[in-house]
């Protein structure tokens, strides 16, 4: 009998899909729970759960580090935030997921790979890109995307068929959590007018009852990659576990984001990320001291092209190794220390210093010790703006004061409002 791997949470979903697959396709289910770092689960009881619904076999894999490494660290020298404020923690994991589905499947000799994505999400685009690019000969199965079956139709088939289920309750919302961050969904969020309750939030304390006293947090970055807080080196697991707890009890995290989805829909999405927000907005302020103007602005647009990379679930592309080489060059000098300060929901910064830092002190200063050329400005300004002279010599010559000020009017780029030449 063929083999297929399944992607396996231990919820309902997935539970029934075990089930279900082997009654649909006579397959025999390996269940494969690859631990990201989620720390909401049993991983045990969930591998002898689908061993009781009838998988022939059930793994579990730890891959937080291989995560951290491999996927949470180089995001983050990108600067990668999906249009400027989703972390991407769900969208990282899906590939590694997925590459770890293949190995599985190839192990264990199976001719397919399943997962229990809907058909209206993101992840279904994830899961099967990955696994074309990785092995485009395993077939893919995606029983939520196929059966159509609502929540309480899942519910009385798992009954009929004795699967054991941890729960049947209603869910208010869905949740997808891992080591980067915390995503929820659905149920009264889905209408954009209802602000969040604090049942929603599971990481991050109310910001609004936090105490009047901040906390520092000193940072240490080396080629871009978090090593140390507090000066305490530690692994990167360790690492943003710590930060989570750190800036979760001060309220900072929180996203509320109007998406857009890559299969075409607005979706409305509840974030919880503590450590990846202070994280992201340190090593930008690091990256403002070490970078040049022009690659600090070049990387801005790196960074929107690798969101949307990872986002859209290209992370095995060729243009993803090709934007991962172009970010791991421009940390080369991103190392140094950043001194934040958490207070009621916000991330200041409280000070930054590198070894490699550009800031020029004796160049900076308005004080003793100006080391400025000021002399050098006139000539400078003559050259800046020649071409704009030059023009206004040539083409607005003549034109009175009310003139030249109605050119930078409203009324003049107005589309009510045509200009002298089509008016003529």
């Amino acid at each position: 009998m063929q083999k297929v791997v399944l992607a396996y949470s231990g919820g309902l979903d997935t539970s029934v899909a075990i089930k279900w697959i082997k009654e649909k396709y006579d397959m025999d289910v390996v269940t494969l729970t690859v631990d990201v770092g989620a720390n909401d689960r049993d991983l045990e009881s969930i591998r002898k759960r689908a061993l009781e619904i009838g998988a022939v076999n059930a793994l579990v894999r730890d891959v937080k580090e291989e995560f951290v490494k491999y996927f949470i660290w180089p995001a983050l020298q990108a600067g990668a935030l999906y249009e400027g404020e989703y972390p991407l923690a769900t969208a990282l994991a899906r590939p590694l997921i997925a590459w770890n589905l293949v190995q599985v499947a190839r192990e264990e000799g199976a001719t397919a790979v399943a997962h229990g994505c809907t058909g209206k999400g993101n992840d279904q685009v994830r899961f099967d890109i990955s696994v074309n690019v990785l092995a485009p000969d395993l077939k893919i199965i995606a029983p939520v995307r196929e059966w159509r079956m609502t929540r309480d139709e899942e519910i009385e088939y798992a009954a009929q068929n004795n699967i054991p289920l941890l729960s049947v309750s209603q869910k208010r919302y869905s949740v997808d959590q891992n080591l980067w961050g915390r995503s929820i969904e659905a149920g009264p969020l889905e209408d954009p007018r209802n602000e969040p309750s604090e049942e929603v939030y599971e990481w991050t304390a109310n910001p609004d009852k936090q105490p009047d006293n901040a906390e520092y947090v000193e940072i240490q970055f080396e080629r871009g990659i978090p090593v140390a807080l507090n000066g305490e080196r530690m692994d990167g697991v360790t690492l943003i576990t710590k930060l989570h707890e750190i800036a979760g009890r001060h309220g900072i995290g929180r996203i509320d984001h109007i998406e857009n989805r890559l299969v075409g829909i607005k979706s409305r999405e509840i974030y919880e990320a503590p450590a990846a927000i202070v994280l992201h907005r340190a090593h930008r302020w690091l990256e403002d001291l070490t970078l040049t103007k022009d690659s600090a602005r070049f990387k801005t647009r790196v960074a929107a092209e690798y969101g949307d990379l990872v986002y859209n679930g290209l992370w095995f592309s060729p243009l993803h190794q090709d934007l991962a080489a172009y970010v791991a060059s421009s940390q080369r000098y991103v190392s140094g220390t950043v001194t934040v300060k958490l207070f009621k929901g916000n991330v200041i910064k409280a000070s930054c210093d590198s070894p490699k830092s550009l800031y020029n002190f004796a160049l900076a200063t308005y004080d003793k010790g100006d080391q400025f050329k000021h002399e050098a400005s006139v000539g400078f300004i003559n050259i800046f703006g020649l071409s704009l002279r030059n023009q206004s010599q040539i083409q607005l010559a003549g034109r009175t004061q009310g003139e030249m000020l109605s050119l930078a009017s409203p009324d003049a780029i107005s589309p009510d409002a045509p200009s002298e030449e089509v008016k003529k």
